[in-house]
């Protein structure tokens, strides 16, 4: 099975655990067997590798993702990388032709799109494999999936089968969609048969890429890649399926919840919290979830959601945590917490003229050999070994030692076992964007 995974959101719902680099799909709150937490992202892929262990996946997402998306997956996965936000039309375009020219699949296979963040069992994968089944017998251009509906949802648009259910569990075809309604709306449709769209859909690759060529000038994945910026923003709805007259659906009853708010997120969770927190008796149905190294106490609470992360703190009642974007949207969002393919960074303090930042790297991995123009730094090494190159000269480094690298030094460090060390940034400008990379062997 090919199957895309459209990894996106600007992490403004679920504040302050998410952010423009960390979205929802990143935050790790499912709880494994083994006791340990992984991310949405994470359980996704472990849920799509169980069920067809020769899956070639692919997350289409942005460049501020990738770092995350390699430190939680590993460097396998495939990644196509949108250079800036267009929409799902263009993302999906662009995903398909990584698949066919850097990927080699050929174009008459199928592949399946589908979000990265829905919650779901192995049953949601098993139906993927047979919707990406009846893709590839081609009776229809496109096949999705509905779902079944459990409520008269205003969230959702619906799909309007042409027919009775199919009894066999089969595909049927595709009569009209209908936008999201009110709920008077919704009671009519779902007593007619009709279907959630949740945005899963399978396709030929080449009926995509014909698609993408009727509506895009390029030549393949480099040249679209190049010219991305200048494309359109359309979804793929309105692109594609709409007007697409050759559609069948196959439904789904399993599990499919979206998480997208503090308040779904929260039902999801199978303990009342993660990270330090205490919970007195007279609590009723409150979470928290605590990243910081500091105890949380909560006494009385009923139906709240208490969040404590290095970018802030939200207490809410659990209905209202559903209005927290434009709230969000006043709060100044300097990132204090983002995962890097090596590892990790968090923001400690921020003061006039200095910034201190925990930084921690994975065994194995390094940062780029890079330099700063406007601030010097200075490392302690706080946990574990590795090797520092300071201007080209290879320092071994371990716990209590401290290295000091001027404006204009170029330095970095790779750890043998997890290496933590505390950063210290000093000068008048501290900027992200004050970093040249260099290449070395």
């Amino acid at each position: 099975m090919n199957i895309i995974l459209l990894s996106g959101g600007s992490g403004k719902r679920l504040w302050p655990l998410s952010n423009d680099i960390r979205s929802k799909q990143f935050i790790k709150i499912f709880r494994k067997e083994d006791g340990t937490y992984e991310s949405m992202v994470q359980r996704m892929y472990r849920q799509i590798k169980a069920v067809d262990p020769d899956a070639t996946v692919t997350i289409a997402t942005s460049r501020t993702q990738v770092s995350a998306i390699n430190n939680q997956l590993g460097e396998d996965v495939g990644v196509s990388i949108e250079p800036c936000r267009r929409d799902t039309f263009p993302a999906i375009a662009l995903a398909t032709a990584y698949l066919t020219d850097v990927m080699h699949v050929p174009e008459d296979e199928a592949v399946v799109v589908c979000p990265v963040d829905p919650y779901v069992e192995e049953d949601y994968f098993v139906a993927l494999k047979k919707l990406c089944e009846q893709a590839e017998k081609g009776s229809a251009n496109l096949v999705l999936m509905g779902m079944e509906p459990t409520y008269p949802s205003e969230k959702y648009g619906y799909i309007i089968p042409c027919q009775e259910k199919n009894k066999e569990g089969g595909a049927e075809k595709v009569k009209e969609f209908k936008e999201k309604p009110d709920i008077e709306t919704a009671k009519a449709y779902i007593a007619g048969g009709a279907l959630w769209n949740g945005g899963v859909f399978a396709y030929k690759l080449s009926y995509v890429l014909k698609r993408a060529h009727e509506l895009i000038d390029f030549r393949d994945h480099a040249d679209l890649f190049k010219k991305y910026d200048t494309l359109t923003r359309i979804s793929f709805d309105y692109a594609v399926v709409e007007k697409e007259p050759d559609i069948e659906v196959m439904r789904f009853s399993g599990q499919w919840k979206d998480l997208g708010t503090w308040n779904t997120l929260t039902e999801a969770m199978e303990e009342s919290s993660i990270g330090e927190a205490i919970l007195n008796e007279t609590c009723e149905d409150v979470h928290v979830i605590n990243e910081l190294n500091v105890p949380v106490l909560v006494m009385g609470m009923k139906n709240a959601v208490i969040c404590a992360s290095a970018q802030g703190v939200l207490v809410s009642d659990k209905e209202q945590s559903s209005y927290i974007k434009p709230f969000v949207d006043r709060i100044d969002q300097q990132i204090m917490f983002s995962e890097k393919s090596w590892g990790s960074y968090q923001v400690m303090a921020v003061d006039e003229g200095s910034m201190t930042v925990k930084v921690t790297l994975n065994p194995g991995h390094g940062m780029h050999y890079h330099s700063h123009k406007l601030r010097d730094e200075v490392w302690t090494v706080v946990e574990g070994e590795g090797t520092a190159i300071v201007d080209d000269e290879v320092i071994p480094v371990k716990c209590g030692d401290v290295l000091q690298m001027k404006a204009g030094v170029k330095h970095k460090v790779d750890a043998i076992t997890e290496l933590k060390l505390i950063e210290v940034q000093i000068g008048e400008e501290i900027s992200v964007h004050d970093k040249e990379k260099f290449d070395r062997e």
